[in-house]
């Protein structure tokens, strides 16, 4: 079976199988796994150097078995392998790849003087595929060692931060384009027009029986006064409506019935009843809540009048 395929075709069908296999399962761009990984690159060249040597241990082998076959045998033999099918170009391209080697009846021609142990060494030239790959080592290695020492190209360490810094920056493009992706810590005060009228409708159909249309309150809470009973900012109003609220007597969980982006819109609506005066408000329950914003400038205002004390203290000395 094994000659009814020459080895000359063989070993390309084997070599691009196994690269095929290699660019199927590893993960690459838009360039193929060899050239952006030049170890895969290195393992193929090792790959088809193997596939070679195998080749031609098994050619060894069948010589040295057809030797061992009487006249008989070797005329059946022959008489196999001419019907092996004929490639005569590829035969000619391989043929002139592996080189001439002497026959086995003629290695005597080229046997050295000197020996080792009894082993003697044949004075066989180096086959063209050989002196090929050995010349196109040294190229790469002229231009490996111009690109990255010369010419100060690029190297691993570099291409790893850009391609992580165009990862998180395809990451933060996507969150935008992407609003169900919103959660408690990313969630934010949605303004446009269009979040607030998805919000309103949200609002009216699941939430008007507890607080009301106008936000004024009724089983539910009142949203329009400073008064929160979890939290008054996005953040919380959101953890809020995603979770439920107190347990036992405050509103179901609707993050089994809302996508995060209706309960970011829902509750950035929510938000837009403070400082509005409804038809029956409720009276106020939970704690006075206060704006980050509001501690913050409370905070600068009390360093100043800490600093024009200061000053003033200095003046008076």
């Amino acid at each position: 079976m094994r000659h009814l395929i020459p080895s000359y075709i063989r070993i390309p069908v084997l070599f691009f199988s196994i690269a095929g296999l290699i660019e199927y399962y590893v993960e690459s761009g838009d360039q193929p796994a060899f050239i952006e990984q030049p170890v895969i690159l290195l393992f193929l060249l090792l790959v088809l150097l193997l596939l070679i040597g195998i080749e031609g241990i098994v050619n060894s082998i069948d010589n040295i078995l057809f030797q061992s076959l009487d006249k008989e045998g070797k005329e059946r033999y022959l008489a196999a392998r001419k019907k092996t099918p004929q490639f005569t170009k590829v035969k000619a391209f391989y043929t002139k790849m592996v080189g001439k080697s002497k026959p086995i009846e003629e290695e005597g021609e080229i046997i050295l003087d000197h020996d080792y142990d009894g082993i003697r060494e044949l004075d066989n030239n180096l086959p063209p595929w050989w002196v090929y790959t050995f010349y196109l080592s040294i190229i790469f290695a002229v231009v490996y060692m111009a690109r990255y020492h010369i010419f100060d190209a690029d190297n691993q360490i570099t291409e790893y931060e850009i391609e992580y810094a165009e990862a998180n920056r395809a990451i933060e493009e996507y969150k935008k384009n992407a609003k169900d992706l919103v959660d408690i810590n990313t969630v934010e005060l949605l303004t446009e027009t269009s979040d607030l009228n998805a919000g309103k409708a949200i609002f009216e159909a699941n939430c008007v029986a507890c607080h009301m249309a106008d936000g004024g309150g009724g089983i539910g809470p009142n949203l329009t006064d400073n008064y929160w009973i979890l939290g008054g900012d996005i953040k919380s109003v959101f953890k809020t409506i995603s979770e439920g609220g107190r347990s036992g007597k405050g509103m179901i969980a609707w993050k089994q019935s809302l996508k995060p982006a209706e309960m970011a819109q829902v509750a950035s609506y929510v938000l837009q009843f403070q400082g509005t005066t409804p038809a029956n408000p409720k009276e106020a329950e939970g704690d006075l809540w206060e704006a980050e914003e509001t501690t913050d400038a409370a905070a600068t205002d009390e360093a100043t009048t800490t600093d024009d004390s200061a000053e003033e203290a200095t003046v008076t000395e």
